[in-house]
């Protein structure tokens, strides 16, 4: 089992260390965010898999001059031939050489050899240990629950960035093929057609662009170069498009759409959405990391987390005039913001009404035990993808209702939420005096009682506990 979790943590690591070997420079020299890899997450799964295989090999290679041409000659192979298969697979290179002096076929320039045997006997002597020391320091399910959940990810981004890449080479085939019939003119249909019909495969593939120029801005077409281009375009004007409702000015009053702006009401409508949102998040997380279904809320009706909600508005007050910085500014500012905004609510939690919900004391890099390392980029990642696409289309969607029924609809869903935060703090608060055998003074209390009891509660919050019962189940 020990091997099992090194090698899981061996390969996120260095996936995620060679990701940023690329990340920083062509960051700096592009003078924006740019995401070296072939999945949209912060790793290169490729790294990951021959940091593990170099962890396997050189764990009996004692010489070191053998551990070095051994580790050269097999990262080497690896790399020609994952490169190969890529180009083959899918028609794309995310990385080619061929302009280079002395490479291989244009999938292995004559530098990186030597690198990759200097690297793998750098990470035999100063890596691989501490790493592995690591690991057994930790207590096994969390080092397992860890890397699995870093290894399922990675892994379940690659599965789907393998399906996007094969959808979009079937539609970049297709408009090629109408390019073709345009510049041949021997088509029965028109230009106007072909062009409409060039234009809906576009359209088409509008979640496929974005992900292509998000996940993989460095990637060359082999053979739809044109199509491509055309395709990154179309992805600039979307986050123009986007940009456009954080500057979007309208003096008139009277012209202005419902929750115009950052009101009140637009940000009471975020929250509502983002506490949603975090619901549906923490479920499918629960799914994943525990096998089973958990529910996971914050509040006694409805499928609400208000820390998420909160998180949005938070984020979007923080960041709303920024929003013109590059994209790893943005994702930083976001991952402070919510890992702060989470240990805020944390410690809101424990002192005003004695409660835990969660707790991280014993994940790496954690602070208090209220927040840590893991989901502070998270929730850079999620503040990203909320700056740049998530509140643009749902801030158009919300200015879209009718202004009279908006107001009727926001002054309802404000009083219910009063309602239900003022439950549910009885209701906690109740929970932990049932706890300590005190009976309920009045008929409201009584009533609390009966409505939430210890069995309803603990479905609502299963992980709600006090610092004293925390601190006994982690002693355990």
């Amino acid at each position: 089992m020990s091997l099992l979790i090194t090698i899981l943590w061996v390969f996120w690591i260095f996936s995620l260390a060679g990701w940023v070997v690329h990340f920083v420079p062509r960051t700096i020299k592009n003078r924006k965010a740019v995401n070296p890899g072939f999945i949209t997450l912060p790793f290169l799964p490729s790294y990951g898999l021959g940091a593990v295989a170099c962890y396997l090999l050189l764990s009996r290679i004692n010489n070191l001059f053998m551990a070095f041409f051994a580790s050269m000659i097999l990262l080497t192979v690896s790399k020609y031939l994952v490169s190969m298969l890529f180009e083959r697979a899918f028609g794309f290179k995310w990385h080619d050489p061929s302009k280079k002096f002395l490479n291989l076929n244009g999938y292995v320039s004559a530098w990186e050899p030597p690198v990759y045997g200097v690297a793998a006997l750098l990470a035999k002597l100063y890596l691989f240990k501490p790493i592995s020391d690591y690991v057994l320091s930790v207590p096994s399910w969390v080092a397992l629950l860890i890397g699995a959940v870093l290894t399922g990810l990675i892994i379940s981004d690659f599965i789907i960035s393998v399906f996007i890449v094969l959808h979009l080479r079937k539609n970049l085939k297709q408009m090629k093929n109408i390019s073709a019939l345009l510049d041949d003119n021997n088509s029965d249909k028109s230009d106007e057609e072909l062009l409409a019909l060039y234009e809906k495969k576009m359209i088409q593939s509008k979640r496929f662009r974005r992900r292509l120029v998000n996940a993989f801005p460095d990637m060359e077409s082999v053979n739809y170069e044109k199509q491509l281009a055309d395709m990154k375009v179309r992805f600039d004007i979307i986050r123009e498009r986007n940009d456009e409702v954080y500057s979007n000015k309208i003096e008139n009053p009277k012209d202005r759409p419902f929750a115009y702006g950052l009101s009140f009401t637009k940000l009471f409508w975020l929250f509502f959405i983002g506490s949603i949102f975090g619901t549906i998040l923490e479920t499918i997380w629960a799914y994943f990391t525990l096998g089973q279904f958990e529910m996971r809320v914050g509040m006694v009706w409805g499928p609400f987390i208000p820390v998420y909600g909160g998180g949005a508005v938070a984020i979007t007050l923080c960041l709303y005039k920024l929003h013109k910085l590059g994209d790893l500014v943005i994702y930083l500012a976001s991952a402070v913001i919510g890992a702060t905004f989470e240990y805020f609510c944390s410690y809101f939690l424990e002192t005003c009404f004695g409660i835990i919900s969660w707790d991280y004391s014993n994940t790496p890099f954690n602070i208090d035990g209220r927040t840590n390392l893991t989901f502070a980029l998270i929730w850079g990642l999620l503040g990203l993808t909320w700056l740049r696409y998530i509140y643009p289309t749902f801030s158009r969607l919300i200015e879209k209702i009718p202004k009279k029924i908006g107001n009727y609809v926001t002054v309802a869903l404000v009083i219910f939420m009063i309602i239900n935060s003022i439950m549910s703090i009885a209701a906690v608060y109740r929970m932990r005096q049932r706890v300590n055998n005190k009976p309920a003074e009045n008929a409201f209390t009584q009533w609390i009682d009966n409505t939430f009891d210890d069995d309803y509660m603990n479905f609502l919050f299963p992980h709600m506990a006090t610092p004293e019962e925390w601190q006994e189940a982690l002693s355990k």
